[in-house]
């Protein structure tokens, strides 16, 4: 995709999927293992790191709230999203079976999109921070009841054995990765990363009235702007108090879309444009 080299922070180590998002977007670029969301998203704020590239979204399992709340909360633009078709394998050490784990580990994510096949298999759960980071877990504790929910590349890694190929429910499994940078003028990798807009990410807050949200669809419609989506989350600093995340088809940059802007704060307390990016650009492996 796009050669450049510099420092691009993921939520991860090498083998989970994020870090494979990293290496189809940007190749030639030092891949940055941050433990957390906030953690990538934080280095690039300071500086640290050039660009984070982050989960937004499963297909299968929804939205990734805590990236959510980075965009409504935090200073990063988004300047493209890319997709990334997902197949999760049950991972074990080697001696193991399918009959033989009593208890998988792996990102909530990742047990969600297998949620029918651990209960065929009647396995517990435990809820790990990272994909990779579970198999390397599985690695070090050597116990034949634990297995990994991640990808076949992180059972290379790891030394790890596949017991099981596509556990994933959807058979078009796919997550979708944002690329934030700086917003600088002067930034070099957001210029190289930026796709070609076409849709934009908006979040807002409504003001305290009847109808407000209502209103401010209302608007967004009457300037002819479609939303693929809408989803509202609790402010985490107040609360009963939300935000709204929607995705717009068009950009913003536009007299059109200033008057739309101008017209939503008659009914929006905060209106925050996140970023622009071009629908449906696949990477990896096509399903």
């Amino acid at each position: 995709m796009t050669k450049m080299q510099g420092k691009i922070a993921y939520s991860g180590i090498e083998g989970s999927f994020a870090a494979m998002a990293v290496g189809e977007i940007f190749p030639d670029a030092e891949k940055v293992s941050c433990r957390t969301f906030r953690e990538a998203y934080s280095i690039v704020e300071k500086g640290q790191a050039d660009a984070a590239v982050l989960p937004i979204e499963n297909s299968y399992a929804g939205e990734v709230g805590q990236v959510s709340d980075l965009m409504f909360s935090g200073s990063l633009q988004v300047v493209g999203v890319f997709e990334l078709s997902i197949s999760q394998c049950l991972l074990g050490i080697s001696g193991a079976s399918v009959e033989s784990i009593k208890t998988v580990i792996s990102h909530p994510q990742a047990l969600e999109q297998c949620g029918e096949f651990i209960a065929r298999c009647g396995y517990e759960t435990i809820p790990y921070e990272n994909t990779a980071r579970a198999a390397q877990e599985v690695s070090e504790r050597a116990d034949l009841s634990v297995g990994a929910i991640a990808s076949s590349e992180t059972a290379k890694l790891y030394g790890l054995t596949i017991l099981e190929y596509d556990i994933n429910e959807s058979s078009q499994n796919v997550t979708r990765f944002a690329v934030f940078t700086r917003r600088d003028e002067t930034n070099e990798y957001a210029e190289k990363a930026a796709q070609k807009a076409k849709n934009t990410i908006l979040i807002f807050t409504i003001r305290d009235f009847a109808g407000a949200l209502a209103r401010a669809i209302s608007i967004i419609g009457k300037h002819n702007y479609n939303m693929r989506v809408i989803r509202s989350r609790p402010v985490k600093e107040y609360n009963w108090q939300y935000y709204f995340f929607t995705e717009i088809e068009g950009v913003l940059d536009s007299e059109e879309g200033w008057r739309m802007l101008e017209q939503l704060k008659t009914a929006c307390e905060k209106i925050k444009v996140v970023g622009t990016y071009t629908p449906d650009v696949r990477i990896g492996k096509k399903p």
